[in-house]
Order: structure tokens, then sequence, then C-alpha cells
């Protein structure tokens, strides 16, 4: 463990059910072995149930929900994929604006897999360079977005840092970006 993002705090939305494990707990541990802190926030309190592919796996506590805490309590969003979940996560209006807010707030976002469907329902895409699941390719370019086959995508072209990976086979490259995102000095937040 290193102390490199020591006194970052980065908030990983999930839905109740549905997020891919893997691009939950990859980016957590990520964070963690950086000496950053990683919460869990969802919609509701409890546990959430993650799956591998399309099979449940573990259970997981959430630490907070998107109508409690507020995007100026964190250094960063990530979203995991999942198709389930970030499916879920677009229709819930606390979850949408939870994520909107850290862009108005110019703070880093990094989604991977099916995670940019939250960033569309959102209004973030128009402008901006991403990757994602392949079949969320024809939903980012009509949403506006430029849409690209690559392992990982760092766009600075908007308010914020958006990184953006394909799904769990980018995962090691998607954390690295991630943790490099953060290290870097911050610019001056608005609070939100």
């Amino acid at each position: 463990m290193t102390a490199e993002l020591h006194g970052k705090t980065v908030a990983l939305l999930v839905a109740p059910e549905g997020t891919e494990q893997i691009e939950l707990t990859e980016p957590r541990r990520a964070i963690e072995d950086a000496g950053g802190t990683a919460l869990l926030v969802s919609t509701q309190s409890g546990r959430i149930q993650a799956f591998n592919h399309l099979d449940r796996d573990g259970t997981f506590a959430v630490d907070t929900t998107v109508t409690v805490s507020k995007a100026g309590e964190f250094d960063a969003l990530v979203l995991p994929g999942g198709v389930a979940g970030p499916d879920y996560l677009r229709t819930v209006p606390a979850a949408v604006a939870f994520t909107k807010a850290f862009f108005d707030a110019g703070k880093p976002v990094a989604a991977i897999c099916h995670g940019p469907w939250t960033l569309i329902e959102a209004g973030v895409v128009r402008g901006r360079t991403l990757t994602s699941w392949p079949s969320l390719r024809t939903d980012l370019r009509n949403a506006g977005a430029t849409w690209t086959d690559r392992q990982v995508v760092s766009c600075r072209n908007g308010p914020n840092t958006l990184i953006t990976s394909r799904g769990p086979g980018d995962l090691k490259a998607f954390c690295r970006a991630l943790v490099e995102t953060l290290r870097a000095p911050a610019p001056a937040h608005r609070l939100v």
C-alpha cells in the first residue's frame, strides 16, 4: 500500500443489484492500495448484490446513499458496469443528479462497460470522447459523444477528466488511469 492518494475519497456508485463485481472490486482495491478511501454509494442503504456476468456473486455493504451524500464530499466518482445495475441507475433521478454534480464541480469521473448509460442520462457526454462496452456505441453517439474502441480513454475536453474503458479485460489500464488522474494536483472545485 502506498500513500499517493492519502486524503482522497472516491464514490463508487452502484445499483442495489446488477453491478459487475470485478468492475467494483478492482477499482476499489486500486484506490485503497494507493492510500485513498473508496465508499460504496447506492440508491438505498443495506447491501448490494453484485454479479459475475449473469450469475449472482458477492454482496457488499453500502456506505452511503445518493440521497444522503453530495458530490462535494468526494474527490471523484467511479461508475462500474454490468448490464442491470447501470440500466437501473439511469432511471433514478437522484443517482443521475449525483452523477451530473461531479461534472458540474469539475471532478474526475470514471465509467467502465455499461457505466456510461448513467452519463448519457445525466446529459454530460456531448462533445466528449469515450469508450464503453460495444453495445453502447450507438447510444453514446446519439447522445453527442465520439465513441472509440480503445482499452482506456481519458478525455479532458470538458469540465473534468472523464475516464472510460470497455469492460473487465481493460481493468488494469482503467485502474491505472484512475489512480494517475487522482494523483495529479486537483483544480479548484465548486462545492455542490
